[in-house]
């Protein structure tokens, strides 16, 4: 069995998860492919005392792999998703931060859920991805032009608003007038979006989220459309750019260039835990239920 490791910065109190992690993979016989830029690292810091083999780019990951094992947060499982892309190889999130909505494994029962996935007495959860397309073209956007969470358009150099003019399949629905747009998945649902009033989808649901950021008129409200639906956005405003986001990569767009957004062919397959559920999750990060009149 070959699983590849991703990780992204180490703080010390990934040490022991990482320890563990590779521990238990050590005595299971599991072959271990890592990251290599995360490996230079944890050479450095000497959390690893030996090299194992390592992959630097997404060709390098296929079905070969019984899944990628990302070290972090759900930032680190956004980026680990830019690996997988459309392998089909299932990436299982190993919480080292603060409780997110992807990392679902906490650092108190490590190695119990490692096991339970070695067992194969876990679930695949598919998250739907988005694709974007500019015209004119921007190289920024070319290779890696899919987001998990959102894409978002957002004002740059100033503070007036920008104008989002917004059509879904080729019919028009509005111009918002605000700081910004986003498009967000199921999955990205819970960041991004929520923050500025969107509703929360759980993972299986058909649809996309569209919330604009800080409207100028109080009735655009956050709607959700079919997955389906293709989004074509043109956004003008004082300034000669406006910044595009793919998750947590930025890159700046010139004015009046036509945005495509739509669903990816591909989705990423997320592993889920039996008891480490996204409602469980949900309970957690919003203390639902913690009311006392509950």
């Amino acid at each position: 069995m070959k699983i590849a490791i991703y990780g992204q910065y180490y703080q010390d109190s990934t040490e022991p998860i990482i320890r563990e992690i590779l521990d238990f993979y050590s005595k299971k016989k599991v072959v271990l492919v890592m990251e290599k830029k995360y490996q230079e690292m944890l050479l450095e810091q000497k959390i690893i005392d030996k090299e194992y083999p390592t992959f630097s780019t997404h060709d390098e990951i296929n079905s070969s792999y019984f899944m990628l094992v990302s070290i972090g947060g759900d930032g680190t499982i956004l980026r680990a998703a830019t690996y997988v892309r459309d392998s089909g190889v299932p990436i299982l999130g190993i919480n080292a931060g603060r409780l997110g909505f992807l990392a679902t494994v906490q650092k108190e029962n490590i190695s119990e859920f490692l096991q339970l996935v070695l067992d194969k007495k876990h679930t695949l959860s598919k998250r739907t991805l988005l694709s974007l397309t500019c015209s004119p073209s921007n190289e920024s956007l070319e290779d890696i032009n899919f987001a998990m969470n959102e894409v978002s358009v957002s004002r740059k150099d100033t503070t007036s608003m920008i104008t989002i003019d917004t059509y879904l399949n080729g019919e028009y629905l509005n111009s918002y007038w605000a700081d910004g747009l986003i498009i967000s998945t199921p999955t990205g649902s819970t960041g991004y979006s929520l923050s500025c009033g969107g509703p929360i989808l759980t993972p299986e649901t058909t649809s996309l989220v569209i919330t604009p950021i800080s409207p100028h008129n109080l009735n655009a409200r956050p709607l959700v459309i079919p997955d389906d639906t293709e989004i074509r956005l043109k956004v003008s405003g004082r300034e000669e750019n406006y910044l595009v986001s793919l998750d947590s990569r930025i890159t700046s767009v010139g004015n009046e260039s036509i945005l495509k957004i739509k669903k990816t062919p591909f989705k990423i397959n997320m592993i889920e835990i039996p008891d480490e559920t996204f409602l469980k999750t949900l309970r957690s990060k919003l203390l639902w239920g913690e009311d006392k009149r509950n």
